[in-house]
């Protein structure tokens, strides 16, 4: 179990991808996870590994896709009688399965490393290259022509004229325009297409201005070239082109680390919700915990259609007050 564990998180951190880790470190009998056992969560939700059944199955699955939402680990503790004494830090879940037990999981999103996207072939996109490299970033660059010489340490190199603009921007995506002079506005152009959060353009203001001119007549809009950050970078004071690079970075690195303006916890609920509804998920009325529906074991009909449940003490409950529960999932 160990080694298809380290497996699935190599291919995930091969591909770029986010995904988050949850293992059990405490348990009272008869809770079926015990300490050691581990899963992988992936943003769509699905689970790789063993974190037990029942309640502590959809629980993790919601936390987990809460972690990647605000890009925080938690402790998250499971019991029949969930009390405060935990401290702020832990998440409290009742257990309602009737068989009772305790468990408790940390639980930590692991985010892909920026992936640097340059244009140009200036002094400065070659420290950029350079710099992100060192940093263990991916790097890609954009040229108009591919000389592989001027890039030793690119992971890919895309001539201007083939680069395909992707209709999906990646996860962590930085792009930054270095052309300095060489195709500045067609490069700028393709650039702003690709949608990503973050678009820098090393030019001073007045240049800037003049380029986005052109663009205009390209068919960008306003609303498309106020999202580029021009000058490029923090302002450290920086002359030469590695401190011009390292001023990008650092801009970089503070968008990076910063938690998503959007990680209010509604705002994150309605996308963890989504992402279950999408999926073979239900989410259980009575304890508002995601059910997988093709391995649910508590299921009733209720007015005409199924209602999953994560538990049979959900089930119980719901038998019980079914409009009360009903009225709250709507």
């Amino acid at each position: 179990m160990h080694n298809t564990f380290l497996q699935t998180a190599n291919t995930l951190n091969q591909g770029n991808q986010a995904y988050a880790t949850a293992i059990i470190v405490r348990r009272k009998i008869p809770s079926s996870g015990k300490p050691g056992d581990k899963a992988i969560i992936t943003e769509d939700g699905q689970i790789h590994g063993w974190i037990g059944g029942g309640c502590t199955r959809g629980i993790v699955l919601k936390e987990a896709l809460l972690s990647l939402q605000d890009r925080k680990p938690r402790m998250v503790h499971i019991s029949p009688d969930a009390i405060q004494a935990y401290g702020p830090s832990t998440k409290l879940y009742t257990m309602t399965c009737q068989s009772g037990g305790e468990v408790e999981v940390y639980i930590e999103p692991v985010l892909p490393k920026p992936q640097i996207l340059i244009f140009g072939t200036s002094h400065i996109a070659m420290a950029l290259a350079k710099i992100s490299k060192a940093m263990e970033y991916q790097v890609e660059v954009v040229m108009s022509s591919t000389d592989v010489n001027v890039f030793p340490e690119a992971d890919k190199l895309v001539a201007l004229d083939e680069f395909e603009v992707s209709e999906t921007p990646r996860a962590n995506q930085y792009v930054v325009v270095c052309t300095q002079g060489e195709r500045d506005a067609e490069a700028l152009y393709k650039a702003l297409g690709m949608g990503s959060s973050y678009l820098a353009f090393v030019a001073s203001r007045k240049k800037a201005n003049s380029i986005y001119a052109e663009m205009r007549q390209m068919g960008a809009t306003f609303d498309q070239l106020k999202t580029i950050k021009t000058p490029a970078g923090l302002d450290i004071g920086a002359k030469t082109p590695h401190e011009v690079a390292i001023s990008i970075l650092a801009e970089i690195i503070q968008d990076f680390r910063s938690e998503s303006a959007d990680t209010e916890e509604t705002t994150a609920e309605q996308k963890v919700a989504k992402t279950m509804q999408d999926g073979d998920y239900y989410i259980n009325p009575v304890c508002q915990v995601p059910v997988l529906k093709s391995a649910a074991k508590h299921v009733l009909e209720h007015q005409g259609e199924k209602v999953y449940f994560c538990c049979d003490g959900c089930k119980v409950s719901f038998e019980q007050q079914p409009d009360k529960y009903l009225a709250v999932a709507e």
